[in-house]
């Protein structure tokens, strides 16, 4: 703590910074790490692990077909309408937070006007005592429904409000499991602010093992990567742009994105680019759907020096919330993994960069992705409510919630973390039975069929036949008699 308060007060004299900003030197063997140059002079730190395969491979299975039809509306009042035209249609009436009007703000929604809906229910409305008793008022009781009509006559009508955007949604969406033994399938795991790819470690060495590809990068001044020394390297386009080229370079036919805290928000990105290569996503304590807008009253904002003053109190906050128990394991996890081991000037451009207005609730809605959401229950940076919200919000979501994890879950919960995520990469929606074809003689046999039903039915026709039986069998008798 003296040590930096020293060096922080270096660094307000000199106007330089205390931090050097170069790479973190890793105690990981080179094996499957590689370095990425996505830009001159930008290289990232990528761990790659292509597992040995057996030669003779699992067949892909057919997987199942769902329906991905929708409805965005987003009136001028701020107010989100979203609406499933699928097999089970429903309207959802959510609150727009970024709409232009106020939050919380509550207006009435014409759902008569949407498809598959039914009109609102009035409550009736509770009758007067002469009404209980069964008397009336003479005349005026009569003439109250008129009045009524003329009155809700002369009101103004309302004029139907225009919406301000509309988004439809009609795609069809194959989902097949995902096993470790097809080679058309690459895990990427994506982690957020302060962290690095080693945080992923259990994750990493879990699925290689199954016979997974993984890849996890480092995001720009974070782990091995190298650190501009300007804030602009570390904005959400530049960081979304450096995991885009990562994904190019190394995806495959079907992709599953694993994001973390921000790194959920360039998972969303990647998803929203290229949907036709992204299988399936998961979000771990990722937050609600809202646009990112940084903070103007933070501690981040505050000069670099003091910053790094600071760092030894901000680790222990990280600390403290983002783990469900603060020992001397969670302590030795933070050291072993580089988890908020950054540079003060990184971590003030990384809190500072991130803007992204286009990530709002309708951006999210877009998504036709099948979405595991996991949060733990003690995660004091992510409240559930945001991940409920971002549920409700996804065309298919389904939300996970662990309660004896908090922020940084994958390194306190791997094995239960790790059970979800392979029993999700597994999942595919059930396959409908193919509708039986009719046979061209079935026609014909149910003519038969029919003819047959009429001529036994039909008395006219049985009973002469009958008769004529009988006759035949009287004269046999009278012979057989004489």
């Amino acid at each position: 703590m003296l040590t930096s308060f020293i060096e922080g007060v270096l660094c307000c004299l000199t106007s330089k910074s205390a931090n050097v900003v170069v790479p973190v030197e890793t105690s990981e063997p080179a094996d499957g790490f590689e370095f990425v140059e996505v830009k001159p002079g930008r290289v990232l730190r990528v761990r790659h692990i292509i597992p040995d395969r057996t030669v003779v491979e699992e067949p892909i299975g057919q997987g199942g077909s769902v329906s991905c039809k929708r409805k965005i509306t987003v009136y001028r009042n701020g107010q989100l309408f979203i609406e499933n035209l699928g097999d089970r249609a429903s309207g959802e009436l959510k609150n727009y937070q970024n709409g232009d009007t106020e939050p919380n703000s509550t207006v009435e929604v014409e759902l008569t006007d949407c498809v598959n809906t039914s009109p609102p229910v009035n409550m009736p409305e509770p009758m007067s005592e002469s009404a209980k008793d069964g008397t009336s008022e003479g005349a005026a009781g009569g003439d109250a429904p008129a009045a009524a009509q003329n009155e809700q006559s002369q009101l103004p009508r309302r004029r139907r409000r225009k919406p301000k955007r509309t988004v439809v949604i009609d795609c069809e969406r194959k989902i097949s499991a995902c096993k470790g033994t097809h080679s058309d399938v690459a895990l990427f795991f994506i982690h957020g602010v302060g962290g690095s790819l080693d945080i992923w470690g259990s994750q990493l060495d879990f699925f290689s093992r199954l016979g997974y590809e993984v890849i996890a990068p480092d995001l720009a001044g974070h782990g091995a990567s190298s650190a501009p020394q300007i804030a602009a390297a570390y904005t959400f386009y530049a960081l979304a742009e450096d995991m885009r080229l990562i994904f190019k370079r190394y995806a495959r036919k079907r992709n599953i994105l694993i994001g973390h805290s921000y790194g959920v928000s360039f998972c969303t990105f990647l998803a929203h680019e290229y949907p036709e290569q992204i299988h399936k996503m998961v979000m771990i304590n990722g937050g609600g759907p809202t646009a990112l807008e940084p903070s103007l009253c933070s501690i981040f904002n505050l000069p670099t020096c003091v910053l790094h003053c600071l760092s030894p109190l901000l680790a222990w906050s990280f600390l403290k919330a983002g783990f469900a128990r603060q020992g001397a394991r969670e302590k030795q996890l933070l050291k072993d993994n580089n988890a908020f081991n950054v540079s003060s000037f990184v971590l003030r451009a990384m809190m500072s960069g991130q803007y992204w207005p286009e990530g709002d609730e309708v951006y999210h809605a877009e998504l036709t992705v099948p979405i595991l959401l996991i949060h733990g229950m003690y995660d004091k940076f992510v409240p559930i409510e945001e991940d409920q919200r971002m549920a409700e919000i996804l065309l298919m979501a389904f939300l996970k919630v662990l309660e004896d994890g908090s922020h940084m879950i994958m390194m306190e919960c791997p094995d239960p973390v790790n059970t979800l995520l392979h029993e999700f990469f597994l999942w595919e929606p059930p396959t409908l039975p193919l509708p039986k074809k009719e046979s061209k003689t079935r026609p014909e046999t149910a003519k038969t069929h029919s003819d047959n039903t009429k001529a036994t039915t039909d008395p006219a026709k049985v009973r002469p036949a009958t008769a004529r039986q009988a006759s035949l069998n009287c004269i046999k008798e009278e012979k057989s008699g004489s």
